[in-house]
């Protein structure tokens, strides 16, 4: 069993075992027993009853969160023309096609944290698919950021937008802010987040969609929220 530190040891003391509190409670909590000595992340980490081995119970997706994440994103964008000219008006950190993947497959470049294509470059992006895929930087039409409308994608990418997907037993989780968030912009965040989960619900799902909501700072404990603070 992992030794905690003493820090954490006193951060956990403040929650109350096996307690699901309100989402206010949890928030102000999850920022109160927050050991890291930065600006910590906070996350939110839904179990969900979901059957992953079921095409349509696999979810994933895109949401530009109201109050942002308060990260400051490096987007990459692969086009050409026209795409590629809006893409640098939207404020996209790279741009380039060919050469830019070539830079990314012989030089291990990952200068960024986001990748946002235009179908036509797909086949291109496909040779990468070992390397960007692990990390999670593969562009995904139902993420938004295989599109001709890379403007917009931008936008969003800089505005706040967290992707999310399922993993193999059910869970997902996203990033909702930081701890210096006011308790409002991360609850307002959080809302949306959760609303969104519960919006994309698959109709073949039997008995109860969510087991578990919590919430957690980078290297702090996790906080269960009670269900029953969501319109569900």
């Amino acid at each position: 069993m992992k030794k905690r530190s003493k820090k954490y040891n006193e951060a956990l003391s403040k929650i109350e075992k096996g307690r699901a509190y309100t989402k206010e409670e949890a928030i102000k909590l999850v920022k109160e027993t927050s050991i890291a000595k930065f600006d910590a992340s906070v996350e939110v980490a839904m179990r969900l009853n979901l059957d992953t081995k079921k095409a349509d119970q696999q979810l994933r997706g895109a949401i530009v969160l109201p109050k942002g994440t308060g990260k400051n994103v490096r987007v990459l964008v692969v086009a050409k023309g026209d795409a590629a000219a809006k893409a640098k008006e939207a404020g996209a950190d790279y741009v380039g096609d060919a050469d830019i993947l070539q830079k990314i497959e012989k030089e291990n470049w990952f200068e960024f944290d986001t990748m946002i294509a235009t179908p036509d470059m797909m086949p291109l992006l496909g040779k990468l698919g070992r390397v960007l895929g692990p990390k999670g930087l593969m562009p995904n039409p139902k993420t938004g950021t295989v599109t001709m409308d890379t403007a917009k994608a931008v936008s969003e990418a800089k505005a706040g937008r967290v992707e999310y997907r399922t993993d193999s037993y059910g869970n997902i989780h996203a990033l909702i802010g930081k701890v210096s968030f006011s308790d409002s912009d991360l609850i307002e965040n959080l809302d949306s987040f959760v609303g969104q989960i519960i919006k994309i619900k698959p109709s073949t799902v039997k008995g109860d969609y969510i087991k578990n909501i919590a919430v957690t700072s980078t290297m702090g404990p996790g906080v269960k929220i009670s269900i029953n603070s969501f319109d569900k």
